[in-house]
């Protein structure tokens, strides 16, 4: 059974990922009901906060309805770092993550992100302050290293833990790789046989069917799978993954007629929460996703993309569903 501080989790839990206007709170509930146990919000920049800028307060939304939900920040400054967490503790989330693996240049040149690999004395030692001033439970996502030749994740986990954190997600690459080749989930494996280790290790990388699952929690024997680019245009990932836990069978296809649902469901709830043209024009990357690899798609993709009505938008999902039922 997973454990985040008090919070159980289940057998081999599936987490949505952190991702920059990915998740936000209409594609976490979506993705909550699809199956999935724990939802993380986008990641909230430590300055932004303290700023008060609008951008990144608005990241701080959470609904009961998605609970166990963890806040995600980054920063590389202490009292930048300090301060947002007393920030976060007000919007009350279930725990705080920080964000060590965000390969991102304009994070990571600032020593942020993953950028904080070069310093894992220092990611320590940040670490260490932030536990100490709050009692919500802090977790941590990263990625195996900044290279190839600086992987110490094994040390870098322990350490951590040490310093009380209470769940690691690791990304089975390193920040040289972004997103490139394949993810090697073996050095997330050697924190998990590390005898010194109590906490979840959850993987991350490359999740995208309910085999790989399998094969992350039976043969790599960690302890959930954190899902991100594969739930985008795909909340039925965690369903999926789960009933094949159950049956060793593969759910049916979503068939057109879900996926328009799911687009519906998915722009009312985005419009509901930041009106209607941001909650369009902000969405349009989930809402065309949802109709991923289907044949001659693009002039209604095209549609979608140029509209900013509600009323058009609905149309045009009529009118693909005349077409492609």
């Amino acid at each position: 059974m997973a454990k985040i501080g008090n919070i159980e989790l289940g057998e081999f839990p599936l987490l949505l990922a952190p991702m920059e206007d990915v998740s936000d709170p209409p594609f976490r509930k979506l993705c909550k009901e699809q199956g999935a146990d724990v939802v993380y919000t986008e990641f909230i920049s430590s300055e932004g906060l303290i700023r008060d800028a609008e951008k990144s307060r608005i990241k701080l939304d959470i609904y009961e309805n998605e609970r166990p939900v963890g806040i995600q920040i980054f920063g590389h400054n202490l009292d930048s770092m300090l301060q947002t967490v007393e920030i976060v503790e007000q919007a009350k989330p279930d725990f705080i993550d920080i964000n060590y693996g965000c390969p991102v240049k304009k994070v990571v040149s600032k020593g942020a992100g993953a950028g904080i690999l070069k310093d894992i004395p220092k990611m320590v030692a940040l670490t260490k302050e932030m536990v100490k001033i709050t009692d919500l439970p802090i977790t941590v996502k990263t990625r195996l290293g900044w290279d190839f030749d600086s992987i110490h994740i094994v040390e870098v986990a322990e350490r951590l833990q040490d310093v009380g954190i209470k769940a690691i997600a690791v990304h089975g690459r390193t920040r040289s790789q972004m997103y490139k080749g394949e993810a090697d989930w073996t050095p997330i494996a050697k924190i998990k046989n590390n005898q010194r280790m109590h906490i979840p290790i959850f993987g991350n990388g490359d999740v995208d069917t309910p085999e790989k699952a399998i094969i992350m929690r039976d043969k790599y024997g960690l302890d959930g799978a954190m899902i991100g680019r594969a739930a985008i245009g795909n909340p039925w990932i965690f369903n999926e993954i789960k009933h094949y836990f159950k049956t060793g069978n593969h759910l049916e296809s979503t068939n057109i007629k879900q996926r328009v649902e799911m687009a519906k469901q998915h722009i009312d709830l985005a419009i509901k929460w930041k009106g209607e043209r941001l909650g369009i024009v902000e969405t349009r990357r989930h809402y065309t996703n949802y109709f991923k690899g289907i044949p001659h798609f693009k002039p209604y993709r095209l549609k979608m993309v140029t509209t900013d009505s509600y009323e058009d938008l609905l149309k045009i999902f009529n009118e693909v569903l005349n077409e492609f039922s």
